[in-house]
């Protein structure tokens, strides 16, 4: 199904600006540093252009391709992805219940030789990535499912404010909606230690905006982000073209395999080794 056949990461990579074979390269100190400040100043830092120019159309084709097969749901969810009848007291922003439109395409769906596999399994990737987050290494889920996705946000469709389950997120705009399709984030709204529920019932009742930082992103640039602690969504898409950002999912530890239900959320099904997964938790935090 791919049209770009099997490229290495050095040669996806726009290497003059990030030399991911050599960690001692003055550029990717730079790089790793400027990266480092802003994700502990913003919980978040954009690498524009990570991706060479001559393969971007071949990116946007290649998820093209595989799109039609993403399991969609429109359900009803809140900021935490617990249960929207949870006992909550009065005034508690996960009261507030949101539609969520947005489809997965699953990682065994995704061919082997498409430009975001090889990008995802490839070590000297990794390698930068565990760098730019101060990590001394860190592992591809062991998942089948959801190591790697390709998410899809329709036109008149939405991903609304939420927490990840991961403290570090890695993802890349493949394409743009013709509209709307804005990442927007709370930097740092919590933390490990303090939820901060004020500020969060406030962003989602639209009383927050000096807390909402936008992002304008273009298909080929490397998002890092600590999605764990900052309330976060992608607007309302508009237009005809759907909206397509693959997601790297990486783990602190080996072996991390997805619940049987998040699982069967996302993708519409569920394999044996999910049936024994534990959840990924470094905290106590709502979810």
């Amino acid at each position: 199904m791919s049209t770009s056949g099997t490229v290495p990461a050095v040669q996806v990579v726009d290497t003059d600006r990030y030399p991911l074979s050599d960690p001692d390269d003055p550029a990717w100190r730079a790089v790793v540093a400027r990266t480092r400040d802003e994700l502990a100043d913003h919980g978040c830092c954009v690498l524009p252009d990570f991706i060479r120019p001559s393969l971007r159309e071949a990116l946007e084709r290649e998820c093209a391709e595989i799109a039609p097969l993403a399991h969609t749901t429109v359900e009803r969810v809140n900021a935490y992805n617990i249960a929207v009848d949870a006992p909550l007291p009065e005034g508690h922003p996960g009261r507030v219940v949101m539609e969520r439109g947005n489809a997965f395409v699953a990682r065994d769906d995704i061919p082997v030789d498409a430009i975001i596999q090889q990008l995802y399994t490839s070590p000297l990737f990794q390698r930068f990535i565990a760098d730019c987050f101060a990590l001394p290494e860190l592992h591809e889920l062991a998942d089948p499912l959801s190591g790697l996705c390709l998410n899809v946000v329709e036109p008149g469709r939405a991903h609304p404010w939420h927490f990840d389950t991961n403290e570090f997120t890695v993802s890349m705009l493949t394409r743009q909606a013709d509209e709307g399709g804005v990442f927007e984030y709370c930097p740092n709204i919590r933390s490990a230690e303090a939820e901060n529920f004020a500020d969060v019932a406030a962003v989602l009742a639209g009383r927050g905006e000096r807390l909402v930082r936008r992002l304008e992103l273009r298909p080929g640039d490397l998002q890092l982000f600590r999605g764990r602690f900052s309330l976060h969504r992608v607007s309302r898409v508009r237009g005809e073209r759907a909206r397509y950002t693959a997601i790297f999912a990486y783990s602190k530890r080996p072996g991390v395999v997805g619940s049987a239900e998040r699982t069967r959320q996302l993708f519409g099904r569920f394999l044996p080794e999910h049936h024994a997964a534990d959840a990924v938790r470094g905290d106590q935090l709502l979810d």
